[in-house]
């Protein structure tokens, strides 16, 4: 007798710390699973500082076009920011054609010395420009924290471009999300690497304006977090829509967490395809 009561008093402990091992009463909406987030190919950000009357600047230019043909224009993104002394005549300071307000700006906050200086993806700051290669193939190997898509309609009639900007948090990220507008196909002078002035000198991606503010606006995205923010630009009447782009990213105190560029001429508008 004694022994049945030993084997039943074991099942009753048994069972009991079974049912303490059991499966709390926790809905599954509120069960955390972890999942490996996605890895987003990084994009990498080259703002050249750079001026029409700067004669070693078109040797930093060919360097950059030739890291477009070997990575993809899509994943090296130059924007020629023409600013400083070098955009200016050097007897009268008079502003060169494609100097900008905001090019000083973004000039005197990096504090640059001399031209061409390359600020890649807002990390490293380089007036040599032989060295661009190995920086950029560095940061090529980076994963990006958040994947960045953008789509435009162009209106004709009003030559104004609407913009959307679509961002997917793969980590968390606080910082600023920047918009720009940039132009290629630039016929204008630029003083060459031997002192000539060529007149017929083809520039690209080339800084016009920005279009949230000189530094952008505040961006934060968490993970898993889906956000689109939209903006409209007027583009000058000398600017050639044909030829534009639009530059964003988003950046923060570590540097441009990513990048994306698209033509202005993506899409369309009715008011412009009905003309």
């Amino acid at each position: 007798m004694k022994l049945k009561n030993n084997i039943y008093n074991k099942f009753v402990i048994c069972a009991a710390a079974l049912s303490l091992m059991a499966c709390s009463n926790i809905d599954e909406d509120d069960r955390l699973i972890y999942v490996e987030p996605v890895e987003v190919s990084k994009h990498v950000l080259i703002e050249d500082f750079t001026g029409q009357y700067c004669k070693n600047c078109p040797k930093a230019a060919t360097v950059l076009e030739n890291l477009q043909e070997q990575y993809g224009a899509d994943k090296v993104i130059a924007v020629a920011i023409h600013s400083g002394p070098f955009s200016k005549d050097q007897v009268t300071n008079v502003p060169s054609p494609l100097w900008t307000e905001n090019g000083d700006y973004y000039y005197n906050s990096w504090k640059i010395e001399s031209q061409p200086t390359g600020v890649i993806d807002r990390r490293t700051v380089s007036d040599t420009f032989t060295s661009w290669g190995a920086i950029v193939r560095e940061a090529l190997q980076k994963s990006s924290p958040l994947e960045l898509n953008a789509t435009t309609e162009y209106d004709e009639s009003s030559h104004s471009v609407n913009i959307n900007i679509d961002a997917k948090g793969i980590l968390d990220v606080n910082g600023k999300l920047q918009v720009w507008l940039v132009e290629d196909s630039i016929q204008n002078f630029q003083v060459m690497p031997d002192g000539s002035f060529d007149i017929f000198y083809v520039h690209n991606h080339v800084f016009r304006t920005a279009v949230n503010g000189k530094d952008g606006e505040s961006f934060n995205i968490k993970w898993n977090e889906e956000k689109n923010v939209t903006f409209t630009a007027m583009l000058e009447k000398e600017w050639v829509a044909e030829n534009m782009f639009v530059v964003a990213f988003v950046y923060n105190s570590d540097g441009v967490q990513q990048t994306v560029k698209v033509p202005v001429l993506a899409g369309m508008s009715e008011t412009s395809t009905n003309k």
